[in-house]
């Protein structure tokens, strides 16, 4: 049995020795910022949208355009604003006056991998555009349905939504994103080496393309293949339960909650754990794997009540308590 572990392990870190390579490219332009390319390269692996808070000015746009780089794979930016309309996003029916027909014309979704920057500058109805591509992988045009290539998938950038000019986005969409990453501040070490980097009137931002779509079909399988044991499957719905019921596991706050994490986080946990295990190069889940994905699957999927509020609480304090509270096998 120890020899056959072994030789999974083996074979999971051959076959990722490309997200190396990616992860090299990348830092040829991205300094720091190492926890963001790790959940990038793991939303890639499994198959997850991504929604990036930040201020302006912490390589958010950046960081999705450079990954995006490294990959032969489509890539569209769409810039959200205000006057966005949903046929700018997903297309529309042009009239043919020659034919008197209408035709479809295909709107920037039509790619791999869409940075929607900023996408909280736009009202909802542009938001709500994304629901179905998002989930289904395919978008209405007319009266006709189009499905998408594979892979798909939405990496979008936001402020915080105390910022003016913002527009909260529908709690329908922010449960479809996998993950939900803040990006903070560099340590003084690191600006100082991006300031050396990009001080400059000309910064070389180019990097090479290492990863097929063929690679990222492969990795995803081997994704589906990781052993996961039962106990961490019931340790997953403890952590979701918890959001749920912080009572029954001797939690003293549920008059924070106004909603726990729907049944989709237990999905995404899973999934998002066993990726965690082949990006350390393993082919079993341990129980480190699903909480150092906690945070990012879950800060978006609990509703906090004014209580939660008036007693600054975060989502993120919360679950910190759950996490610290709720029994590891």
């Amino acid at each position: 049995m120890h020899k056959e572990l072994v030789k999974i392990n083996e074979r999971y870190q051959q076959e990722s020795a490309v997200l190396q390579q990616v992860r090299d490219e990348v830092a040829k332009v991205i300094i720091g910022q190492e926890d963001l390319i790790e959940s990038l390269l793991l939303a890639l692996l499994c198959n997850g949208h991504v929604l990036i808070e930040g201020i302006p000015g912490l390589a958010k746009t950046l960081a999705v355009t450079t990954l995006a780089q490294t990959l032969h794979a489509g890539f569209n930016r769409i810039q959200f604003t205000p006057d966005l309309l949903p046929g700018d996003l997903i297309g529309t029916m042009i009239y043919n006056p020659k034919t008197t027909e209408f035709t479809p014309h295909r709107g920037p979704i039509f790619s791999n991998i869409i940075l929607a920057d900023e996408i909280n500058r736009s009202p909802a109805k542009v938001q709500s555009a994304l629901l179905e591509a998002m989930q289904e992988h395919q978008v209405s045009i007319g009266d006709q349905t189009y499905k998408l290539d594979e892979p798909f998938l939405v990496l979008a950038t936001q402020n915080p939504v105390e910022q003016e000019g913002t527009y909260h986005l529908p709690e329908a969409q922010v449960d479809r994103f996998m993950f939900k990453l803040n990006v903070v501040y560099p340590s003084k070490d690191e600006e100082h080496r991006i300031l050396k980097r990009m001080g400059k009137t000309k910064v070389d931002l180019s990097v090479n393309a290492v990863m097929e779509v063929a690679d990222i079909t492969r990795l995803r399988g081997m994704v589906d293949d990781v052993f996961m044991d039962e106990k961490l499957e019931h340790y997953i719905l403890d952590l979701v339960q918890a959001t749920r019921d912080p009572a029954h596991f001797g939690l003293d706050c549920a008059d924070l909650i106004r909603y726990g994490a729907s049944p989709r986080a237990s999905i995404f946990l899973a999934v998002a754990s066993r990726g965690r295990a082949m990006l350390n190069g393993r082919g079993y889940v341990v129980p480190q794997d699903v909480k150092d994905v906690a945070l990012d699957v879950l800060r978006h999927r609990i509703l906090l009540t004014y209580e939660a509020a008036a007693e600054e609480k975060s989502s993120e304090d919360i679950l910190k308590q759950i996490l610290e509270t709720v029994e590891v096998p």
